[in-house]
């Protein structure tokens, strides 16, 4: 007679792949570098041991990584504003996780904390690159959205390069990803006339039925987006937010007032171009004593707690909110990145890597 737990797990195979887990590491790193929008093709999926902390370091469980146009940049062979990624290293990321192990002071097991996870499982980190979550502010949802760095990424836009003055006329591409949803309704909040573009009619009553907006452009869909600007904002814009350049920001250089500023905050449609676009509109900024700037929003690294105590009042006033596109598993995560350059996602791309 067979005995019943002939072929089932035991007890102590179940604690051995338990054990496997806690001590894997499960990761992407670079493969190849892409020349147009990346994709799963140009990562390579491992299994390696956790490494244990030594004295200042943190082993974490990663919970939510953050999916953002800036990692394109990361991985392409032009230079950029930060050390590119290297082939056979893990894919950069910024991440929410929870702290498994500290040898660093102030953390301990069961910590809540952000930083720089990288597409991993349980990466170990330095306890000086890391920072606590303060869930007094928000929640964890909150965090990825309007407390975490799209929405500071829109807040000094707005506030400090665009300069954005109650009244005034805001346009904002991309307006329904992350940082285009925060930008967008700082102006709504400032009492000015906000105008988003986006790619889709979903989006575009996204916009208008849930944020509020005073109007959107679908610019799929218009014949000539330089005067769907103009209809839209028919006494000129004040301050572009923008988040794509290309075609669109050469259509919002035609449609600036007087003293028009232009908030460079990213070149989603250029970042994976193979042939990037010219913009022809740049001699009427002269004329039009138009100011143009970037900026990255690390560069105002000691004035986010300023920002997170406005935003966390605009959440708790009913004022602010964002919407999230969670995909789920660690695996997804190279497909999810193709996807934030082909306009997939609705709201602030993030993965979710445990629960």
């Amino acid at each position: 007679m067979q005995d019943a737990t002939d072929g089932a797990p035991s007890r102590h195979d179940d604690a051995n792949h338990a054990d496997a887990r806690r001590n894997a590491n499960h990761r992407f790193t670079l493969k190849a570098r892409p020349t147009g929008i990346p994709g799963p093709e140009h990562f390579n999926e491992d299994v390696v041991p956790i490494r244990a902390p030594e004295a200042g370091e943190l082993l974490v469980e990663t919970l939510y990584l953050s999916i953002d146009p800036a990692m394109r940049s990361w991985i392409g062979d032009a230079p950029g504003y930060t050390r590119r990624i290297e082939i056979g290293d893990p894919m950069r990321a910024g991440g929410i996780a929870r702290v498994v192990e500290s040898r660093a002071e102030g953390f301990k097991r069961g910590d809540i904390v952000q930083g720089r996870t990288g597409w991993q499982s349980h990466p170990t980190l330095k306890g000086r690159e890391t920072q606590h979550l303060d869930l007094s502010l928000g929640t964890i949802d909150d965090w990825l959205g309007p407390l975490g760095t799209s929405a500071l990424t829109a807040y000094f836009g707005i506030r400090d390069v665009g300069a954005l003055k109650p009244g005034e006329t805001l346009l904002v591409s991309a307006a329904a990803g992350g940082v285009g949803q925060i930008a967008s309704q700082m102006g709504r909040i400032e009492a000015c006339r906000v105008v988003g573009i986006a790619g889709g009619p979903e989006k575009c009553r996204f916009l208008t039925e849930t944020l509020g907006l005073d109007a959107a452009i679908d610019y799929k869909s218009v014949p000539d987006l330089t005067e769907a600007i103009r209809q839209a904002c028919p006494e000129g814009i004040d301050v572009y937010f923008d988040n794509v350049g290309g075609e669109t920001l050469d259509a919002a250089l035609a449609n600036m007032r007087l003293g028009g500023r232009i908030v460079c905050c990213g070149r989603i449609s250029q970042a994976a171009a193979t042939e990037p676009y010219g913009v022809r509109n740049l001699g009427m900024m002269g004329g039009r004593r138009m100011r143009m700037q970037s900026y990255i929003v690390f560069d105002y690294h000691d004035r986010y707690a300023e920002a997170r105590t406005w935003l966390a009042a605009q959440l708790r006033a009913g004022r602010l909110q964002q919407k999230l596109h969670i995909e789920e598993g660690l695996d997804r995560a190279p497909a999810a990145l193709g996807m934030l350059f082909r306009g997939g996602n609705t709201g602030k791309l993030v993965v979710r890597v445990a629960r």
